[in-house]
């Protein structure tokens, strides 16, 4: 690693900063995401439907996710032994009169499966990485704009200090220096 020690150290504690914020934001976002699933689950329930009707193919706009389903008719029971009806996802090809399991809400409604912890794993980290980015690039900017502020600081101090000692150093008198003038 090249560069001024001071710049090593910039470098080295803007990263430190970055993993420790991402590291914490994984840590939040996978409580969150904990949390919410269990809420979610607490009125999500699993039931046993049976299909009425062949599986069709959905359209690609309605697709969901990478796993392939289709569509079918269906009947299950829930809540409390109310019969229900309707559309349920299930595995291509489901033929009539085949048991799928279902997702269903307090009203008997089917849903989506509750979250599972790799789909958590995978939000928690990729919004860690989103921090840790976000706060390295922060540190980042901060260091570009305190470097170049530094560096005209010392150019207008360094161009002051040549004004100052260019004329004794090659001997010529600036003009304005309140010496005499060429014309002399």
């Amino acid at each position: 690693m090249g560069g001024h020690p001071v710049e090593q150290l910039a470098l080295a504690s803007r990263s430190a900063l970055a993993l420790v914020c991402g590291a914490v934001a994984t840590g939040a976002l996978w409580k969150a995401g904990a949390d919410a699933d269990r809420e979610r689950a607490a009125h999500r329930h699993r039931v046993t439907a049976t299909t009425t009707g062949p599986a069709r193919e959905p359209s690609a706009s309605t697709r969901y996710g990478t796993e392939p389903y289709a569509l079918a008719p269906a009947t299950w029971e829930h809540p409390e032994r109310v019969s229900r009806s309707g559309t349920v996802r299930v595995p291509p090809r489901t033929p009539p009169g085949r048991a799928v399991t279902v997702w269903v809400d307090d009203t008997g409604t089917p849903i989506r499966a509750p979250g599972d912890a790799a789909s958590r794993s995978l939000t928690a980290v990729s919004g860690g990485v989103a921090v840790a980015g976000l706060v390295g690039a922060a540190g980042a900017g901060a260091l570009l704009l305190v470097r170049r502020t530094a560096e005209g600081r010392r150019y207008a101090a360094w161009e002051r200090e040549w004004e100052r000692v260019e004329p004794v150093w090659s001997g010529r008198l600036r003009r304005g220096s309140g010496a005499g003038t060429d014309d002399d």
